[in-house]
């Protein structure tokens, strides 16, 4: 395998030799490896630690973005609420990742891996420390829908992640 070949795996896969870069080259190198596009940055960047980015995928009959972190990059514990229906559906599209339920343990997202949050769970969910992570948020349709923003992810429970 060419290096070339070697380097899109290793980010595809989220290993890597190194920490992969952060900057415009490392963003350029992950989107040639999703099919969705990386998008802008974040405008809810202040909930993350890290930065993030948000591309729309379709906003009818319920909105799906493509929400891309840098490696590191993890938002806070948040809940989708709702009065009837609500919650979220994630699915990794790219890189690898966590979730994290309240009071249960880390589950690695890597591609494929299907996550279905339930309307009322606290929850967050990020980049692993050594890989850029993309995954599409299905906002299931609830009423009286909201999100609420909690506090950052501690960072010796996140550093304990592998």
């Amino acid at each position: 395998m060419d290096e070339q070949a070697t380097e899109k795996n290793q980010i595809s896969n989220g290993e890597s030799a190194s920490a992969p870069a952060t900057d415009d080259k490392g963003r350029d190198a992950f989107q040639k490896t999703i099919f969705f596009p990386i998008g802008e940055k974040n405008p809810y960047g202040k909930y993350f630690v890290g930065q993030s980015y948000l591309a729309p995928v379709c906003g009818e009959p319920f909105p799906i973005h493509n929400v891309t972190f840098e490696p590191g990059c993890r938002n806070n514990w948040h809940i989708h609420h709702a009065d009837k229906g609500g919650g979220q559906l994630l699915i990794c599209v790219g890189g690898r990742g966590w979730y994290q339920e309240w009071g249960k343990e880390a589950v690695e997202m890597t591609p494929g891996k299907i996550i279905e949050i339930p309307e009322g769970a606290k929850h967050w969910h990020g980049a692993a420390p050594d890989s850029w992570f993309s995954h599409l948020a299905f906002e299931i349709p609830g009423e009286n829908a909201s999100n609420e923003w909690l506090e950052p992810v501690a960072v010796e429970e996140y550093e304990k992640l592998k």
